[in-house]
């Protein structure tokens, strides 16, 4: 069942961006453990140092290679803000950084939600690229071609959404989903 004139609201929220941070130099890992506060270094457990930062709660994994990870950005600009503040304080510990970092954006995990419910047996019948086994798992699957994202699609039209390499995918990703959902006549206005 489906409502011919209503328009599906969709809104997201990016929950966490992963990237990794290249500097094209070694890191003294030791002299970063010895200067910066609150940083976990076992090398005999794991390789690299494990830098939380409180605001923004982030965490960076930052490896002798010059090589970090970083985790827990909400938006590109926070990544960017993050990256700035890790350089300043491995400056402040005495290393000198010769280059500009190279930042690459692994995955973003976003929440979504569509504004209506959604009808997950229709869909799955009809969308293209989705699974759905209700005794498996609650949601719908789809695999998303452009852009290439995965989503999590909910009943309730909550979905989450993995796989974005820029914060415009996500968005375009729950828009053209939305869209092709109601398309297909898979969405049921919330209170009907």
């Amino acid at each position: 069942m489906s409502i011919t004139g209503f328009e599906p609201k969709p809104s997201v929220k990016i929950e966490n961006i992963v990237a990794t941070v290249i500097l094209d130099q070694m890191l003294d890992t030791d002299l970063i453990e010895e200067k910066i506060p609150d940083v976990t270094y076992q090398p005999d457990q794991f390789p690299g140092l494990v830098l939380r930062l409180e605001k923004p709660k982030t965490t960076a994994l930052i490896f002798k290679s010059g090589k970090m990870v970083v985790t827990g950005a909400k938006s590109t600009a926070q990544l960017i803000d993050v990256v700035k503040k890790i350089i300043r304080l491995l400056k402040k510990a005495g290393i000198k950084i010769v280059s500009k970092p190279r930042i690459q954006i692994q995955n973003i995990v976003a929440s979504g939600d569509i504004g209506a419910l959604v009808n997950l047996e229709r869909a799955a019948y009809l969308l293209e690229d989705s699974m759905y086994e209700p005794e498996q798992f609650p949601g719908l699957i789809h695999r998303m071609r452009d852009p290439r994202v995965v989503l999590l699609i909910f009943s309730s039209g909550k979905m989450v959404i993995t796989g974005a390499k820029e914060e415009s995918e996500v968005e375009r990703a729950v828009v053209n989903t939305a869209k092709k959902l109601k398309e297909l006549g898979c969405l049921i206005p919330k209170g009907v």
